[in-house]
């Protein structure tokens, strides 16, 4: 099974996104760099925008990602509620 992963700019609000996907996915493996972090799941992502609401302490639309990501891997499935990256078999 192939690694998914998204690697977003190291900031505030992105690490409440990181520890949201870390909650939501426990099989994930992090990589912490200076100006970076990088999470790897095996096979499936998901990020779920209530658990990224309960880590923020505010409403959060998931589009708002974007302005963070620095790039990611698998192919994508989004919703209002849940973005999914996974390798479609």
């Amino acid at each position: 099974m192939s690694n998914v992963f998204i690697a977003f700019q190291k900031n505030e609000e992105s690490r409440a996104i990181v520890n949201a996907i870390l909650a939501d996915n426990p099989a994930a493996i992090v990589n912490d760099q200076p100006a970076m972090v990088k999470i790897d799941v095996p096979g499936r992502m998901v990020i779920r925008k209530s658990t990224i609401e309960e880590e923020i302490g505010r409403d959060f639309d998931l589009q708002e990602m974007q302005i963070h990501l620095i790039t990611m891997s698998g192919n994508v499935d989004e919703t209002d509620e849940e973005f999914t990256l996974c390798w479609n078999q």
